[in-house]
C-alpha cells in the first residue's frame, strides 16, 4: 500500500469501521493516516500517556485531521479513540529512536 508502519497502524484504526472506508476511499485513508502520523508524531511528548492536557491537546488534532478531510463525523469518536490506542502503541517505539 506504501505505507510505514506507523501510517498503517493509523490506516488500520481508521478503516476498521467499513462504511468508512467505502465513504471515502483507501487513497484518502491513507492521506491521513500519512498526516496523523507527521503531525501526531511531531506533538507526542514523553509522558504524554500519564498527562491529561497533553492527552487532550493530542486528541483534539486528531479530531481537527479528521474534520479536514471529511471523516464521517458519527464515525470519529470511535476512529479518535483507535488513534490514541494506536499512538500509544507507537510512542513507545518513536521515543527509542
Amino acid at each position: 500500500m506504501g505505507l510505514t508502519q506507523d501510517e498503517v497502524a493509523f490506516y488500520t484504526a481508521l478503516a476498521a469501521n467499513n462504511s468508512a472506508v467505502e465513504m471515502m476511499g483507501d487513497d484518502k485513508l491513507r492521506l491521513i493516516a500519512h498526516e496523523l502520523v507527521t503531525k501526531v508524531r511531531a506533538n507526542v511528548g514523553v509522558d504524554w500517556v500519564k498527562k491529561e492536557p497533553a492527552r487532550a491537546a493530542i486528541r483534539v488534532l486528531v479530531k481537527k485531521i479528521l474534520r479536514q478531510y471529511g471523516y464521517p463525523p458519527d464515525l470519529q469518536d470511535s476512529a479518535v479513540q483507535a488513534i490514541l490506542q494506536q499512538a500509544e502503541g507507537l510512542a513507545a517505539i518513536w521515543s527509542q529512536e
